[in-house]
């Protein structure tokens, strides 16, 4: 189960990584031209070197994805990734962009990660 924690936690991080690049991206495109619109913010988005970093690790993270749900409960294995990106995007939310949560919005990842710990220790359903 610890080889399939880890694999998860890869594809949390390459998801998170992902999602960092896209706002990088559209951060960059915003600086350079403030009120991009319609089919010009699409190709630029499209063409950001970004946002083809991101689909690319993106790719890698659906691979060994696809390997995680072969060996566990899709259930299971969704709400571990989503416990730890959802943590792990506020946190680098915070750390790069400055962006800040609120003490009820953190007290709503720790009750969403603690529901988690519960689901994997209670093993398999009566």
């Amino acid at each position: 189960m610890i080889r399939e924690i880890l694999m998860i936690l890869f594809v949390t991080c390459s998801t998170l990584g992902s999602q960092l690049l896209v706002k990088r991206a559209v951060t960059l495109i915003a600086q350079r031209d403030p009120v991009p619109q319609g089919i010009q913010w699409l190709l630029a988005a499209c063409f950001s070197p970004e946002v083809i970093a991101a689909v690319a690790i993106q790719g890698v993270g659906f691979i060994v994805w696809v390997v995680v749900v072969s060996r566990i409960k899709l259930g299971l294995a969704f709400a571990v990734s989503g416990s730890f990106f959802y943590i792990l995007i506020a946190l680098s939310s915070w750390l790069l962009y400055d962006e800040r949560l609120g003490p009820l919005q953190w007290l709503g990842l720790l009750l969403v990660s603690s529901g988690v710990l519960l689901m994997s220790l209670s093993g398999k359903p009566a």
